[in-house]
């Protein structure tokens, strides 16, 4: 790992792995001089459909919309990042600097939801993105798919890294009158030398939890995530986290134990190598011990906590500090029964 690309200032990735889906790959060659951050670009998505099904049984929720493709936020450890390989990109710089958005998602849902094939259920915002990565607030994509759950509402599950989630109070308070709205502040790291290189583009974990507080004392219930937790990196600020987070009133709290599926093994090693080169074995060495000996473990159960003892010894210490921070375990229920049409003088139940 001696050439191993440097880092980009305001990147989580350096380079750009190999798409696993091609036959041509393209090495990185070391250069004496770093090349510049390359720049954000935008593409207009042209999906015709907007809501994506699972069947795990390790998410709370069968659809989900994701009103973008990529994530500017670029955190290195993100799952999510192998997706674009589906789209003839690679899951380095490009996930995080290619950024496809769905101008006509709102217009897409309020179709799906007028069919009458739609199944009122909660709706997860979003699976493989992050609704409020900073280009939201220019776009605002996420906000307009609030408004159309809002119109017929149908419940729905916040998930970000990004305090602009206020933006959208309004929306979110309407919703939480007919308890169809929870919000999830997925909080990584509370120190800031830590925060910029992990997830470079996120709001800080402090701007975070006040965002959770605003939420909370606005009626809409929002807990945390402290997702991903990375043993030998972030482990021992999670009792930190789960307090604060307790202080502001956090409804629910929640962890998942770090994974590197595909791509992100290379991208995830490259990076230790280059912000934390004495850490990195200690690091890998751990993940191996919660994933059977692997970086991932993509198995329904397993997938998101991991097994082993180390697994289980994360699972212990964020336990005792949830307990000891007065932090409920699950999400609250939401509800379907003031699903509506709109237009239509009857609800659907």
């Amino acid at each position: 790992m001696a050439d191993s690309p440097a880092a980009l200032h305001g990147r989580g990735a350096a380079f750009n792995p190999e798409n696993r889906f091609t036959r041509i790959g393209v090495e990185w060659q070391p250069q004496e001089e770093d090349a510049p951050a390359p720049a954000t670009q935008f593409f207009e998505d042209d999906s015709q459909s907007i809501i994506s099904r699972n069947d795990s049984p390790d998410i709370p929720y069968e659809a989900s919309v994701n009103p973008y493709r990529g994530c500017e936020h670029g955190c290195i450890y993100c799952y999510a990042r192998p997706y674009h390989e589906y789209l003839g990109l690679s899951a380095g710089l490009d996930f995080e600097t290619k950024i496809f958005v769905k101008l006509r998602a709102a217009d897409l849902l309020r179709r799906e939801f007028s069919l009458p094939s739609w199944k009122p259920q909660k709706l997860g915002l979003s699976g493989v993105t992050d609704p409020y990565q900073p280009v939201e607030r220019k776009l605002e994509i996420t906000r307009r798919v609030l408004e159309v759950c809002a119109e017929f509402r149908n419940p729905v599950m916040l998930v970000t890294k990004n305090a602009l989630v206020l933006r959208d109070l309004d929306i979110l308070a309407e919703l939480a009158r007919f308890d169809c709205v929870s919000v999830a502040l997925s909080v990584t790291t509370l120190n800031d030398e830590l925060r910029p290189l992990l997830e470079p583009r996120t709001s800080t974990g402090l701007r975070r939890l006040e965002a959770l507080a605003r939420l909370n004392q606005a009626g809409v219930p929002a807990g945390v995530l402290v997702a991903p937790i990375v043993p030998g990196l972030n482990d021992t600020e999670v009792p930190e986290i789960l307090s604060r987070a307790g202080a502001a009133g956090a409804r629910f709290a929640g962890f998942t134990l770090l994974r590197l599926p595909h791509a992100v093994a290379p991208l995830f090693t490259q990076w230790l190598q280059c912000h934390f080169p004495a850490r990195r074995e200690k690091v890998l060495k751990r993940i191996r011990e919660a994933r059977g000996g692997e970086l991932n473990d993509a198995r329904f159960g397993k997938r998101m906590k991991g097994e082993g003892f180390t697994a289980r010894a994360v699972e212990r210490m964020f336990e005792l500090a949830r307990r000891r921070a007065g932090i409920g375990q699950r999400r609250l229920e939401l509800s379907v029964a003031h699903f509506r049409i709109p237009g239509t003088t009857r609800l659907m139940f």
